[in-house]
């Protein structure tokens, strides 16, 4: 494929050994620009060289097909932050995960014969000519042609569109490894063709692969979307509809359960709790500004036919807008916290779509307070104290503040008030003094409409991520013509809080899930304890008597009466990470008592009903706190 068009630029085998000797010596190595210049970069800890890196793989890897399988269609072949791929297609089987070894060895034997990488910028219809019948390698083409020709990187017989750094020689590729293959969409859209993926890792030293392959191994292990198969929490089938969960009753509980606990806690913060709907005339999101900024992520208006365009919501802030204007506002009623657990929907592309992380439906803890102008300082500490405390109840401590400013030196961009503008932000870098909290401040980084307050969390593998929000807006307030009664009896313009305390449903249960690895804390459980009966002829009743008592306490209880062995009940148990599991028999039938053991651990103790049971009331009541 691509073989024989011709090159604008080579390399001597003489040029070819100086690099070599110049890279050991100097720990760099020669990396080759889009445009076909060659620089020696750093290697070590250099992100550009790791980048390059993963592009030459990349490279070796659809030379490594194009060898191994003839007549093969190839997509891509992309480095990303952390892995490569390429996509492929065959009319008959698809590449197979028992096949990865074989293409190792083909990339092994690639370093080996010492090639190197050459740029060729060729005529398009020479190239197209080479790419024969491949209709996915001709829309590369194309799509990437300027002026009739393309540039291109060549290994051998395989090319690819030259439009990342790549390295230049091939040998360097020694520390590699190919993860697993995959079904992708062409382009990620469900209407094209489905691919099959191949992805791989690489670093310049062994040492780096093991870490990273220890780190993939312990992702996987965290990964909500295995854990969730596991323990049976929800599930997405992309043939009834993709990014589109099912909440199974186990996932179902842990999210009733977060779901009534933010309820409460934000009622006994003074949030009136509303339901509106998920539907809303497309003209009010034209005046919010949604449909003009976030057109591409909404799903397509409806039409009913009398002229009503109905569009799925991708925000609730118009909805509780609704919800303030729907009576006349006085100063008194101030600030007025309404808040939600609203469904939203926004369009992702298939190929985008990540278990619970991202998704097409979605319910966010969602929350809009309106307040007057001198009320924002106090009203976003108290935000802010409700966020920290929700954190505590859910074991959340690593996280960061940054507070995000417009940009000084360029205000155009940004809704036109010079003079709220540097009061929000005072206020805002005020309460975070007044609590005595660190933070950082990122200038440029604040919505157009106003000043804001990220918290960063890390995730279970160490990444970071937005968890909660709180955003003022001046610009809503504006566009939706919003009035409050002051006490000189006449109309003022309120400012709007917007702030999400765990985002949505959806992806904070996949943080947690990843966080406490399926183990959740006795609070959340889905099942809370097991009762195994020695004997279900015997214990049975007994058994029955004990989980009866706890379902009064509100306890989640199960009583396994399968004709199974006891010590493999307690072992599933264990798998199903259930936080408690009981042991009843002769002696705690005789004692009234329960044989107690307890999640992750080996040894049982004793104890009675009534022990039991404030012990575990007690383990629920302090959210699982050790302390």
């Amino acid at each position: 494929m691509l073989t024989n068009v011709p090159l604008t630029k080579s390399w001597s085998k003489g040029r070819f050994i100086f690099f070599l000797q110049r890279s050991d010596l100097m720990a760099q190595v020669a990396v080759m620009a889009p445009d076909g210049q060659v620089e020696k970069i750093e290697r070590d800890g250099n992100p550009a060289a790791l980048a390059a890196l993963r592009q030459m793989a990349a490279l070796m890897l659809k030379a490594a097909l194009q060898h191994e399988f003839d007549g093969i269609r190839l997509g891509a072949a992309v480095a990303e932050d952390d892995q490569f791929y390429v996509d492929s297609d065959k009319d008959d089987q698809q590449v197979s995960a028992d096949q990865l070894d074989d293409l190792a060895a083909a990339m092994k034997q690639i370093a080996k014969d010492g090639l190197k990488v050459e740029f060729a910028e060729v005529d398009l219809d020479a190239a197209l000519a080479e790419a024969g019948d491949d209709q996915f390698t001709n829309e590369l083409l194309k799509e990437h042609a300027h002026d009739g020709k393309v540039a291109l990187y060549r290994l051998g017989d395989a090319a690819i569109v030259a439009e990342a750094p790549i390295l230049v020689y091939a040998n360097v590729v020694k520390h590699y490894q190919l993860l697993s293959v995959a079904g992708a969409y062409w382009k990620g859209m469900s209407s094209n063709p489905m691919l099959q993926r191949i992805y791989g890792t690489v670093f310049f030293n062994g040492d780096d692969l093991a870490a990273d392959l220890k780190a993939r191994q312990e992702a996987k292990e965290r990964d909500h979307r295995v854990i969730g198969n596991q323990l049976d929490l929800f599930f997405v089938d992309p043939k009834v509809g993709a990014g589109l969960p099912y909440w199974m009753p186990k996932g179902s509980t842990i999210r009733r359960t977060i779901e009534r606990y933010i309820i409460d806690r934000e009622v006994s913060d003074d949030y009136e709790h509303v339901y509106t709907p998920v539907l809303m005339n497309l003209d009010a999101y034209k005046t919010s500004g949604h449909w003009q900024h976030y057109r591409d992520d909404m799903f397509p208006p409806m039409d009913m036919g009398d002229g009503e365009m109905l569009e799925l919501r991708p925000m609730n802030c118009p909805s509780h807008i609704q919800v303030y204007k729907h009576h006349i506002r006085s100063y008194r009623d101030l600030p007025l916290r309404i808040a939600e657990l609203g469904m939203m929907h926004r369009y992702e592309k298939s190929g985008a779509l990540s278990g619970l992380q991202r998704v097409r439906e979605m319910t966010l803890n969602d929350g809009h307070t309106f307040v007057a102008l001198n009320q924002i300082q106090k009203e976003f500490a108290k935000i802010l104290k409700l966020i920290m405390s929700v954190y505590e109840d859910f074991d959340i401590t690593d996280y960061t503040f940054r507070l995000s400013y417009r940009d000084p030196k360029n205000t155009d961009k940004y809704y036109a008030n010079d003079e709220m503008w540097e009061q929000a932000q005072s206020m805002l870098k005020g309460a975070m003094d007044d609590l005595g909290l660190d933070y950082y401040e990122a200038e440029g980084e604040a919505a157009f409409y106003g000043p804001k307050l990220d918290i960063q969390t890390k995730t279970a593998l160490g990444n970071e991520e937005t968890m909660s929000t709180i955003q003022l807006d001046f610009m809503l307030p504006e566009r939706f013509d919003l009035h409050y009664v002051g006490e000189d009896g006449k109309q003022h313009r309120p400012v709007m809080i917007h702030r999400g305390v765990v985002g949505t449903m959806e992806r904070f249960i996949a943080y947690l899930t990843e966080i406490y690895k399926g183990a959740f804390p006795t609070w959340l459980a889905p099942q809370q304890v097991t009762i195994i009966p020695v004997s279900d002829d015997k214990h049975g009743a007994y058994a029955d008597q004990l989980a009866a008592q706890l379902k009064a306490a509100n306890v989640r209880v199960k009583v396994d009466h399968r004709n199974e062995k006891m010590g493999y009940k307690i072992r599933e148990a264990q798998t199903q990470k259930v936080p408690y599991t009981l042991v009843v028999g002769e002696d705690e039938q005789a004692n009234g008592s329960v044989s107690v053991r307890k999640y992750g651990e080996k040894d049982q103790t004793s104890l009675s009903k009534q022990e039991f049971l404030n012990e575990i009331l007690a383990d629920i009541a302090s959210y699982s706190r050790k302390n």
